[in-house]
């Protein structure tokens, strides 16, 4: 397996691999790091020759928090039909019924993902988060360590919802929406906006 970005996330995704049975043996970045915590050989960036010849040949996986930065990479190796493998710690639980996309998804240790939730395309469910029945986690979004989605909540594209933030059953946060850590959300949230605090108002 190979890491495309190499720094505190990345770090997570190597230790949800290695508990997967999975080899990381190199990572993509823009430059080579002088910290290497897990002696990975450097294949320069993912766009470069030499990136991009071991992608082709090897599973590998875009680690990289951030959800434009992920997605940009995630799309631009989709239109050379190279796409990553999922990342699922085996802590996680996730339920026979879930839908989990195929291509670019964490779900880190003792995430829990339950009944007929939906997961999409490069999300990320962070350590220990939990996202609760019939709740839909958009493409790119990321839900954040310790965070809880109650029942049928949607979160769109590009969302971010912080550290231990609570999400009430029913709400539906829009598109590119940053939820702050710790925040309690009782009503639904429009696109393109930041919200704060308990309960959450926008900043």
């Amino acid at each position: 397996m190979i890491l495309i970005g190499y720094s505190g996330h990345a770090f997570v995704v190597y230790g949800i691999l290695t508990a997967a049975g999975k080899k990381v043996t190199g990572y993509c970045d823009r430059e080579e790091k002088s910290y290497n915590p897990f002696s990975l050989t450097y294949y320069g960036t993912e766009s470069s020759d030499a990136g991009l010849a071991v992608l082709q040949h090897n599973g590998f996986f875009i680690a990289v928090g951030d959800n434009g930065i992920r997605e940009k990479i995630f799309q631009s190796l989709a239109t050379k039909k190279i796409f990553p493998l999922n990342a699922i710690h085996p802590s996680a639980v996730i339920d026979v019924s879930a839908t989990i996309a195929a291509q670019g998804v964490m779900i880190a240790a003792r995430a829990v993902i339950n009944p007929l939730a939906q997961i999409g395309t490069g999300a990320i469910c962070n350590t220990g988060s939990i996202i609760e029945h019939e709740c839909v986690v958009g493409n790119f979004a990321h839900i954040a360590p310790g965070a809880v989605l109650c029942g049928n909540v949607k979160v769109g594209h590009n969302s971010f919802v912080g550290a231990n933030a609570v999400i009430k059953q029913g709400v539906t946060i829009g598109n590119n929406v940053m939820i702050g850590a710790g925040a309690v959300v009782l009503k639904d949230v429009p696109d393109n906006t930041t919200v704060v605090g308990v309960p959450a108002q926008t900043k």
